[in-house]
Parts: C-alpha cells; sequence; structure tokens
C-alpha cells in the first residue's frame, strides 16, 4: 500500500535502546485551487482526491449540486477546480473549515436538516467496530484518522492524517455515487467540534457519531443544525446528544 513507508525508529525498553524498523504513514501537502482564484494547502494521503475535492466544496457550502462543479483536475498532489463563477462571488473568501488549516469563525446562516432517518443502536455499535477493523493504515501505522458513511447496506471507509479530508472523503464518495444524504449517517474518529459539525449540516447528513466526545461548540451547533450525535466514550457505550428520537434502542 503506497500510503504506509517504512522507516527506522528507536525502541526504548528497560532502559535499553534497539533500533527498529516501522511502519509509517505518508502524508503529503494538497494544493486545491478554485476558480485560480483561492488555493488552500493541507497535509492529506493522496488518496481519493476527488472525493475530498467534491466533499470539501459542499461542506464547506461552496457549491450546492454537482453541477455547480464545472471541472476537477488532479495532477499529483494539486487539485484545481473550476466552479460556477456566480457562487464564488458570493462566497468569503475565507473559509472556515479546519480542512484548509483555516480559522475558526462564528459560523452563521444554519440551515436546520429535515430528516426522519432513524438507526438501530445495535447497527451503531456494530459499525463502529467494522470502522475500525477496515482501517488498514491506522492498524499498520497508528497514523491516521477513518470516516465512513453509511447508506442503506453500504458502508464506505476511508483514512487520512486528518479528520476533516477523512469526512470530506467519505461525504464526497456518497455525493459521486448518488447517496440520498439525508437517509446517511457518517462515523469517525475525532473530537465534535462546530467545524466538524457543519460540515454533516451543509451536506444534510443527520446523524455523526464518533469514538469522542462532542466539545460545547459542536453541541450548540447541532442544536441549530438539527442534528444528532453520538459519542463512544467506554467501549460500547455511548451518549446521545441532541435529537435521541433518530436512535432505536
Amino acid at each position: 500500500m503506497k500510503q504506509i513507508m517504512e522507516e527506522k525508529a528507536q525502541n526504548y525498553k528497560n532502559g535499553k535502546i534497539t533500533d527498529v524498523t516501522e511502519n509509517v504513514v505518508k502524508d503529503s501537502t494538497i494544493t486545491l485551487t478554485i476558480n485560480d482564484k483561492i488555493k488552500r494547502s493541507l497535509s492529506a494521503i493522496e488518496d481519493s482526491l476527488k472525493e475530498f475535492a467534491v466533499g470539501y466544496l459542499f461542506n464547506e457550502n461552496m457549491v450546492k449540486t454537482l453541477e455547480d462543479i464545472e471541472k476537477i483536475e488532479i495532477d499529483g498532489n494539486k487539485i484545481n477546480v473550476e466552479i460556477n463563477d456566480t457562487l464564488l462571488k458570493t462566497k468569503e473568501t475565507v473559509l472556515c473549515s479546519d480542512s484548509s488549516g483555516g480559522w475558526r469563525s462564528k459560523i452563521k446562516n444554519i440551515k436546520p436538516i429535515n430528516s426522519n432517518f432513524q438507526v438501530k443502536s445495535d447497527e451503531l455499535i456494530g459499525r463502529i467496530e467494522e470502522l475500525k477493523n477496515n482501517a488498514q493504515i491506522w492498524q499498520a501505522t497508528g497514523g491516521t484518522h477513518v470516516a465512513g458513511i453509511v447508506y442503506k447496506d453500504n458502508f464506505i471507509v476511508k483514512e487520512d492524517v486528518s479528520r476533516h479530508v477523512a469526512v470530506d472523503k467519505v461525504i464526497g464518495y456518497g455525493i459521486l455515487h448518488d447517496y440520498d444524504l439525508s437517509n446517511c449517517y457518517v462515523i469517525y474518529s475525532g473530537r465534535m467540534p462546530a467545524d466538524m459539525v457543519i460540515k454533516i449540516i451543509r451536506a444534510g447528513i443527520p446523524v455523526l457519531a464518533s469514538n469522542a466526545a462532542p466539545a460545547y461548540s459542536g453541541c450548540e451547533t447541532a442544536k441549530k443544525g438539527n442534528v444528532t450525535l453520538v459519542g463512544f466514550l467506554r467501549g460500547q457505550r455511548f451518549n446521545v446528544y441532541n435529537n435521541k428520537n433518530r436512535i432505536i434502542f
């Protein structure tokens, strides 16, 4: 797997130092350019970059439909995107997500999700375990976050050094494969602050589950956006924050 590299390391045990070979994840600087006007650089794995670009554009509220994306060109670690220029002119040139190392700001204009989607608690428990089992790069290196999107019987997993990029990739995959995002849920490894939750809201996904707890900002954003947050904090035990009716016990 090209995302996994071998590096020399020193192992410290019982006061002894031993040279060992360890697997590490290969991260690269990815450059995303939008309409030759907005450029973002971020650290990511050079994999599923088309899915990332689509997910990023939707999750940053730059586009609303695939038809708004006029072109995606990928050349190594460079992604060039063209979107409807009218849409671009209506957006601020500083985006809020940590996907590109951006700044966190007060998130405005949150449109609540309208979805009657529900998921069984047993299914959630099974999927969080399946997420770990499918995290091949993480198992080999311990150096990635992992995210998955569930739609009907489909479960797609992506990994990246950035939890934001991993989530962008799975949402982009769902959009490219015509998933009904209002009947999907996302599970991933990592915290749930506001700038992660807003991605889910903008994509129209009603449930976000994680192996970590939400931040206060994430809970407040989820309330405004009508999203259910699930935090697996103690093995198979989990807490449900906001809109508990979406989880069937």
